[in-house]
């Protein structure tokens, strides 16, 4: 949370009910911190965090020390946090997903082959292209790049949309897409104010994904402690393979190890601080 910016998302995950043989739907939140794309020297970390629902009250203690900009995607419970913190001397700036607007209109392509929708997506694509070109750049050098190019295609988007929009039935499903961007446009263009800023939401996107395979195999948390104790690990886990440590031998290590490791030097033992040729690398 001492990052200027960093990338949240969250997942559902079934937690068991005690003395009940039902599952409720607990939540995973998941909060990274991530430059990679601009070689950030901070090391790139993921933090989990459980609750027991999805109310808006959770994130929003969550994010109590941080400050600056969050790339996350629509739901509503983000919203309140941004308007509450907008005039305060910790502010939380919106930065939305431009993969999450895109999403709407490839649907619509998969599901009524709409030339449209092929259109928004092709228009979506090209700033998809300015991106591949700064890729791994400092932060001025993506940040005048998106200025120059970025910014003219930005402009032609929205006066597709709005044209677009004026043609279709307001309950049709490609004006439901439409609106989705239309009405978060100032947070979907706030990436290219900032070099810093990616242009969507795939950071913390590929952070959970590794918990929707889970589900399939271990079904279900035992407990709201349990549920705790995964975010825990998934946080650890999810850590360590951004630096490219194989997870199992990264925990293998660090069991071995922490029982005689002071509580002065614990940092020693976070994954950034880790070797990959000793404890192994991810491919292994």
């Amino acid at each position: 949370m001492s990052a200027d910016k960093i990338h949240t998302d969250d997942t559902p995950v079934p937690v068991l009910q005690p003395g009940r043989k039902t599952t409720k739907e607990g939540r995973l939140w998941t909060y990274v911190r991530d430059g990679t794309g601009w070689h950030d020297p901070t090391p790139g970390a993921v933090w989990f965090a459980y609750s027991p629902d999805r109310k808006g009250e959770h994130p929003k203690a969550h994010l109590k020390d941080f400050s600056g900009d969050m790339q996350a995607d629509a739901y509503g419970g983000y919203d309140r946090i941004y308007e509450d913190r907008k005039d305060t001397d910790k502010p939380i700036r919106e930065v939305a997903c431009w993969a999450h607007a895109r999403r709407k209109f490839y649907g619509l392509i998969k599901s009524t082959d709409s030339p449209l929708a092929t259109q928004a997506v092709e228009l979506i694509a090209k700033l998809y292209v300015v991106e591949s070109s700064v890729r791994g750049k400092a932060p001025e050098q993506r940040q005048a790049a998106r200025q120059a190019h970025a910014v003219p295609v930005l402009a032609q988007i929205k006066a597709w949309m709005i044209a677009t929009a004026a043609k279709v039935s307001r309950k049709s499903e490609m004006a439901k897409a439409i609106n989705y961007s239309l009405t978060r446009w100032d947070a979907l263009v706030r990436y290219t104010t900032n070099g810093k800023l990616e242009i969507d939401n795939n950071a913390a996107e590929r952070s959970v994904r590794p918990i929707a395979l889970g589900r399939k195999n271990w079904m279900f948390a035992g407990s709201d402690e349990g549920g705790k104790r995964a975010a825990a690990l998934y946080s650890l886990i999810g850590t360590a393979k951004m630096h490219g440590l194989n997870p199992e031998a990264y925990l293998r290590d660090v069991l071995a190890r922490i029982n005689d490791q002071k509580i002065t030097e614990i940092d020693a033992l976070l994954p950034w601080n880790m070797k990959p040729e000793i404890v192994g690398n991810a491919s292994d």
